[in-house]
């Protein structure tokens, strides 16, 4: 019964070289492209670029379809890899005798090829204290299956040892590692997790491959659709392929819905492994005249817990926490969080749309995993208040105390100990407050907000659209209230004040305000029919309400390129520099107009 790999073993699941990244053409709003869009300025000032950790001795490095490789003799280690900007990631191992170590992988993976490459010559490469347990999609995957953890080429002649590994919800392999069966290499786990991994947790094959005090299981029956009679939770804990005789030794494993907690042979060509000690649950399958082995001291109970060291979170593993915790300190400290933090609200996104929210709570608040979400480093979380967005995913987060605001834009719904809920039963609508004093001089002002935003009065000079206003001031004051966060502060001329919910605030933090010179107007008003539109400008693009335009949040704009639909209403942008490839599907009329502000 046993298939063949998942994924062929000519190395054409991994390139050497970065992956394809979006060619534009899908006009999504993706969790990244949004927060970059919407130019949110919180905790994700190291989402854009590499930065240290002021509180933890790691680096975080946002994945944005780099390859990052490590050389014969080098060690890669202290990283904190920020997968929640749904691009791709490779870490290549290219040399022997290296060592990568302390590395988190945080947030769903959403890109197209396997997290960890390793193409070394002969030698030995030590994985230590390595976090991938946020898992992946599959959702626009390229090839069959979609992305997984860990992948070994049959090139690859080193011994590999995976140490406090903690692999989790990857619908392509969690340790791809049987090639060993074309040798020289071997593969040693020792002490790691793994859980939900579609295919196979655990896959080796040589004589000298060992699998020690480690767990696997899956019990996850939602992985999407099936493939070839099978689905993704088709994920054997042990896969043992054709080569020696592998030895696993205190270890624990147990079947879920695919019915088989261990799988020798494969590909017609039969497996051979001893189970020396530890436990498993259901069954064993030995295809193709395979053997396996399974001792007296090999129990029908097995431990599921997580092992003593392996890291559960990023965080943990990019500091090197966890190295030394047991997972009775991490049971212990997680239960004690559960109960403390009684409360949990889920914000379950469409993929429509993308929602933003805000709620506030009187008591401690952290993020979550629960019902399968993701941890987003961008999620704001400052005293009790926390700020966010999705879009076809969910953001979990637990608390005590009690919910004293929500806000919520979008066709997400907010669900607070598994009840749906409606926000306009917590707290204010619009619960922030922006004021603009004057200093005595005419000012003109541009104002963003992620949510929604109103005067507080009447004024004839003040214009909103979307969730941007502006409007002037001289002596007096201009008052707003709004939901979200601020994107954007822009004082076109002249001097002005600006507070928000008391606090004074600087404009230069908010968005760009670098006044753009040139504008261009992509007006579909007289047209029979929508215009789809796109174009790179060599210079910086903004959105803008200039000629009477409109703000779109659908319209995208990712560095310089920007992505629309014009139907019954005009867009405009301002611009530095020129416009390139400009592409319009449809009869909009399209104004280019240079040096505006000198007009």
């Amino acid at each position: 019964m046993a298939r063949d790999s998942s994924v062929a073993d000519d190395d054409r699941c991994v390139g050497e070289e970065a992956p394809t990244t979006d060619d534009g053409s899908d006009g999504l709003l993706h969790r990244r492209s949004y927060m970059k869009l919407a130019g949110a300025t919180t905790a994700a000032a190291a989402t854009f670029g590499t930065s240290a950790s002021a509180a933890e001795d790691y680096e975080v490095i946002p994945a944005n379809g780099q390859v990052v490789r490590v050389g014969r003799g080098e060690t890669f280690e202290n990283k904190l890899i920020d997968l929640t900007t749904g691009k791709s990631f490779l870490l290549l191992v290219e040399g022997a005798n290296s060592v990568i170590r302390n590395i988190g992988f945080e947030g769903l993976y959403r890109g197209d090829q396997f997290l960890i490459s390793i193409r070394a010559d002969r030698g030995d490469v030590l994985f230590e204290n390595i976090y991938m347990g946020d898992g992946a999609t599959k959702e626009g995957a390229d090839f069959v299956h979609g992305p997984g953890a860990v992948f070994m080429h049959k090139q690859s002649q080193a011994n590999l040892t995976f140490r406090r590994c903690n692999v989790q919800g990857f619908p392509n392999n969690g340790f791809y590692c049987s090639n060993t069966a074309s040798g020289p290499s071997s593969v040693h786990f020792d002490t790691c997790f793994g859980k939900n991994n579609g295919v196979t947790t655990f896959r080796c094959a040589s004589g000298d491959d060992v699998i020690e005090n480690c767990v696997a299981y899956n019990d996850n029956t939602d992985y999407g659709q099936g493939y070839g009679g099978y689905t993704e939770t088709s994920g054997r804990p042990v896969w043992v392929w054709s080569g020696g005789n592998v030895t696993i030794r205190d270890s624990h494993f147990a079947d879920g819905p695919y019915p088989y907690a261990m799988v020798a042979g494969a590909n017609g060509s039969a497996g051979r492994a001893t189970f020396e000690s530890g436990g498993y649950r259901g069954t064993i399958q030995r295809a193709n005249g395979s053997t396996v082995t399974v001792a007296d001291a090999v129990s029908s109970d097995p431990d599921l817990s997580v092992p003593d060291g392996v890291p559960t979170s990023a965080k943990a593993a990019a500091s090197g926490d966890s190295s030394a915790a047991s997972s009775a300190e991490v049971n212990a400290e997680s239960a004690a969080d559960e109960e403390q933090r009684s409360h949990v609200v889920l914000v379950d996104g469409d993929a429509s749309d993308v929602t933003r929210y805000e709620f506030a709570v009187d008591g401690a608040v952290e993020s979550a995993n629960h019902e399968g979400a993701s941890i987003d480093v961008s999620d704001e979380i400052t005293d009790g208040r926390v700020s966010g967005a999705v879009a076809d995913w969910k953001d979990a987060f637990r608390f005590d105390g009690d919910l004293e605001a929500l806000t919520v834009d979008g066709p997400g719904t907010v669900l607070v100990d598994g009840e749906a809920v409606d926000p306009a039963d917590y707290g204010a609508e619009l619960p922030h407050v922006l004021e603009v004093a004057g200093r005595g001089v005419p000012t003109s002002f541009e104002i963003s907000v992620e949510g929604e935003i109103e005067l507080d009065g009447e004024d004839d000079t003040t214009t909103i659209a979307g969730s941007t206003v502006q409007s002037s001031v001289t002596d007096g004051s201009r008052t707003f209230r709004f939901s979200g966060a601020v994107t954007d502060v822009t004082i076109i001329n002249g001097a002005a004040d600006a507070s928000v919910d008391g606090e004074e605030i600087d404009p230069a933090d908010y968005g760009d305000h670098e006044l753009l010179p040139h504008a261009v107007v992509i007006d579909g008003t007289t047209a029979d029919e929508p215009s789809a539109y796109s174009f790179e400008t060599s210079g910086a693009v903004v959105k803008s309400t200039h000629s009477e335009a409109t703000i779109d949040e659908d319209d995208v704009i990712e560095d310089r390129t920007v992505r629309g639909v014009a139907d019954n209403w005009a867009d405009a942008y301002w611009f530095d520099g020129d416009i390139e490839d400009f592409t319009l599907r449809g009869h909009a009329t399209v104004d280019v107009q240079y040096n505006v502000r000198e007009q």
